[in-house]
């Protein structure tokens, strides 16, 4: 028997009284929250409710009675649809504020540890065109917005080269211009799916799962480097070949060319063989003297120029003399390591992924230091007792753990080990104060510093120092 369906109400003249977790905004209506996305305080709307829960309800805006005074404009035509930048129609200067006071509730309340006031929030001098990596997907049916599909007209059910709808593995929005990442990256991705249509190139159907066109992943770099991936779904070699040609020759300022065949369910291409069609298999990044490989595999943050404050902030918070023996716990491409080594003896670096740990010891070597030493492996099975006795004592412990944060086990070896001092950098403050409760027999809060890679975005990065207890 066919479930029925619910009828939910359409609650009129709601004000929306404060923003809330994952970019969300609210109002009250009978004593039950109400969540409603893309507003902001100070907007009245009429509300229609899409899902109810015992102590709260979910909808979405259909008319504004009233604007907020807090409200600007967002830059971007495709702002409310594709999911991305929420914040856009919020101040920046009012982001950075309430990204201060989200690092601020979430130590508070999860770590319920005795904590030194939260800095403000170090702002980005880029609010547009800050990312360094976007992945865009193709599609053989675009996302009708609810603008268009209320129109009634007759609508082709066009292509789509954009970004996925949240929560929708098969719908993409097709996009016109993105404002996150700069000039050639919408050119390119405009160009591809010309060529794509104009040589009647098939695009990839995630739930039939055929065509040849499936995603296309753009790195740029402060260098003024692109690298492009094309991803294909399947070996066709002759088209292949005629649109990677075509795209060199459309912009030689592509300095690295690369393709792989993903013929997998999912989108993952971590475990595949990527290859270099021209030009070469990586681009370089600069960071205070320093130059970095990043491979097509490679994690570097986002936000370049951004990444130099956070790691400032980070080493800032380290307090290093020249003697200190450091730990780089989840190291990634040891950017943090190579960072803070030349004021250091020695820094010992830790990543779960074996590539990552082999671009960390080549930017070690680029870069002539030869006071780091890493290792690849599951943390919790590294880093022991018997890891420290060998590798020495370390003075400074650095972090930078996975949104997850830090496994109990490992926070265990750390305390054993007592450093004087722990730097936790972390993409998730609510996870970083659940491990900073686990820490605070030993260790006590000195500094507390949030930093925005993300703008337009409630993300934020945070950074907390933390000094042994006499």
């Amino acid at each position: 028997m066919a479930r029925k369906k619910a009828n939910y109400p359409l609650i009129e003249g709601l004000e929306i009284t404060a923003l809330a977790a994952e970019g969300k905004a609210m109002g009250r209506y009978n004593d039950m929250v109400v969540f409603v996305p893309m507003t902001v305080p100070g907007d009245v709307v009429d509300v229609q409710i899409r899902s109810k829960r015992r102590r709260f309800m979910e909808g979405y805006a259909v008319r504004y009675v009233k604007h907020s005074p807090m409200r600007c404009e967002p830059v971007c035509a495709h702002f409310g649809v594709c999911g991305g930048c929420k914040w856009q129609n919020l101040p920046y200067e009012r982001q950075l504020q309430l990204k201060q006071e989200q690092v601020t509730d979430q130590l508070t309340r999860i770590a319920k540890v005795e904590l030194p006031p939260v800095a403000p929030a170090i702002g980005s001098e880029r609010t547009t065109f800050y990312r360094n990596k976007l992945e865009f997907t193709f599609a053989p049916k675009r996302w009708l917005t609810s603008q268009e599909v209320a129109s009634g007209e007759e609508l082709a059910a066009s292509p789509a080269l954009g970004f996925h709808i949240p929560n929708m593995f098969d719908k993409v929005l097709d996009i016109d211009k993105c404002w996150l990442q700069r000039e050639p990256s919408n050119a390119i991705r405009d160009e591809v799916k010309r060529f794509c249509l104009e040589q009647g190139y098939p695009f990839y159907d995630a739930r039939a799962h055929e065509g040849l066109m499936r995603n296309i992943i753009i790195r740029t770099s402060t260098t003024g480097e692109v690298m492009v991936i094309v991803v294909f779904a399947r070996p066709e070699r002759e088209k292949m070949e005629r649109l990677l040609d075509h795209r060199a020759g459309r912009f030689p300022e592509i300095t690295s060319l690369m393709y792989v065949v993903n013929e997998k369910c999912n989108d993952s291409i971590a475990d595949l063989d990527i290859r270099c069609y021209r030009g070469n298999d990586h681009i370089f990044e600069r960071m205070e003297g320093l130059r970095f490989k990043i491979g097509a595999k490679s994690f570097y943050q986002t936000n370049s120029e951004q990444a130099l404050r956070l790691y400032s902030v980070a080493r800032d918070f380290a307090a290093l003399s020249g003697r200190e023996v450091v730990y780089d716990l989840y190291t990634g491409t040891g950017t943090i390591a190579n960072f803070v080594a030349d004021r250091c003896a020695k820094v010992v670096g830790v990543e779960y992924v074996p590539e990552a740990i082999e671009d960390a010891k080549v930017n070690s070597a680029i870069n002539g230091i030869t006071n780091t030493v890493f290792y690849a492996g599951d943390m919790k099975n590294v880093l022991d007792d018997a890891f420290v006795e060998r590798n020495g004592r370390p003075d400074v412990i650095i972090l930078d753990p996975p949104r997850a944060g830090v496994d109990a086990r490992v926070i265990e070896v750390i305390l054993r080990a007592a450093p004087q001092r722990i730097v936790y950098v972390s993409c998730n403050p609510a996870t970083q104060a659940r491990d900073i409760a686990l820490m605070d027999g030993d260790y006590r809060v000195e500094r507390v510093q949030p930093v925005d890679m993300f703008p337009h975005t409630h993300h934020v990065e945070n950074v907390v120092k933390l000094v042994r207890r006499a």
